[in-house]
This record gives structure tokens, C-alpha cells and sequence, in this order.
């Protein structure tokens, strides 16, 4: 199994109201949230994001810490699953030119809105099932997205991130390390369907084969 790490430490951090999200929400609420569509991205907070569009104060700062930890340049492919609208790929592009990115994502509203300079390189698609040769890809990163599967698509998820990946991968997914954070994960979240402690993801990991690298979102 890989290491361990947080790549997204440099990423901003959001200023949020856990406990007023937790009192609010309601099941319709993640209904409309997890149909991935102008709602989760684009429509009231309480569906998701509240507006979801492009800052290179986002990204920049990131891309760096993924570039120097995996050794990206221009020969190397990357694949994000869970690209939304492919900010972290355009801001990739960006950063090390010449560099090859692909993206896909369930949500076809996304895609459709996608930025305009990596819309051509991004597909809608299920991580379950990934439209790739094997080891089609030097980096596989997906960023707080697995974890909105069942745990036995998730399972299938990661294996296909392997099969995919040509030995280098990262992913961020919700998770807890006491029962203070359990709390906060219940209140926060409206998307995931698979929330476990650290320990627990670690061992998911290594029953189901994936070797790639990891870490977590906690609010």
C-alpha cells in the first residue's frame, strides 16, 4: 500500500459552518445534491458547492507539491476520475506544459461546463467502469469523489484506479479519526456513501489491492 500524505495541504482552506449545515439539511437535500447535476454545482449552498467556477488560487498552488511527489513533466499522463469541471487539469496544463490530462466525471452538467481549454479531454463516465486500456495512465488522481459510492462499487472503484494507473495514484476520501470528527462528518456531509474511520479505510485499502497513495477529508 502506498503512503499516506497530505498533496492538498497548500489548497485553501474554506471557512465553514459544520454544525449550522448539520441542523439544516435535510434527505431531500441530498437527493438534489447527489444527482450531480446544476444544483450541486451551480444552485443553493444547501445543495451543494453554491456556485462552482474557475480561481487559479484554487489549483496553483497544489499542483506543484502533485508535480515534485510523483515526478510529472511533459511526457506524463494523468487522469483525474472526478474532474467536475476540470479546474485542477486546466491549472495542470498549465503548470507542466505539455503534460497529457483526462478527466471523467458522472455528472454530464459538468462536463458541459466545463473549462473551455481541457473541455475537449474530459468524459462523462462511472469510476466503476473506467473507458481505459490498462495502465493507460502514469498518475491516477481522484479528489473527494470515491467515497459517494456503496462500499462494494467502491471496492470496484479502486481496482479499476489500479488497472487503470501505471503504479502512481492519490485520492482524498471522508473519513474520521475520533468520535468528535464522526460528528462533524455527519453534519457536513451530503454526498458520501461511505464514511469510515482512518484505520478502517487502511484496511479497506489493503483488502481490495490498492497501492496507490492517500488521505483525508475531514471539515
Amino acid at each position: 500500500m502506498g503512503k499516506e500524505i497530505d498533496l492538498l495541504a497548500l489548497y485553501p482552506k474554506a471557512k465553514r459552518n459544520v454544525k449550522e449545515r448539520g441542523a439544516t439539511k435535510t434527505e431531500e437535500d441530498r437527493a438534489i445534491a447527489r444527482q450531480f447535476g446544476k444544483e450541486f454545482f451551480d444552485g443553493d449552498r444547501r445543495h451543494g458547492y453554491g456556485g462552482f467556477s474557475y480561481h487559479p488560487r484554487f489549483w496553483h498552488p497544489v499542483i506543484p507539491t502533485i508535480k515534485n511527489h510523483f515526478g510529472l513533466n511533459a511526457k506524463s499522463s494523468v487522469l483525474d476520475v472526478g474532474c467536475a469541471k476540470g479546474f485542477m487539469l486546466y491549472d495542470m496544463k498549465e503548470l507542466i506544459p505539455g503534460i497529457t490530462v483526462t478527466g471523467i466525471d458522472i455528472s454530464a452538467y459538468a462536463i458541459q461546463n466545463a473549462h473551455e481549454k481541457v473541455k475537449h479531454t474530459l468524459f462523462v463516465g462511472n469510476a466503476t467502469n473506467l473507458p481505459f486500456p490498462d495502465d493507460s495512465f502514469e498518475c491516477v488522481i481522484s479528489i473527494n469523489t470515491l467515497h459517494n459510492l456503496e462500499k462494494n462499487d467502491l471496492a470496484i472503484a479502486l481496482k479499476e484506479v489500479e488497472r487503470v494507473s501505471q503504479g502512481k495514484s492519490f485520492i482524498t476520501v471522508d473519513a474520521y479519526r475520533n468520535e468528535e470528527e464522526k460528528q462533524l462528518m455527519s453534519d457536513w456531509n451530503l454526498t458520501a456513501k461511505t464514511i469510515m474511520h482512518v484505520d478502517e479505510w487502511k484496511a479497506f485499502f489493503h483488502d481490495v489491492g490498492y497501492t496507490g497513495d492517500y488521505y483525508w477529508f475531514i471539515p
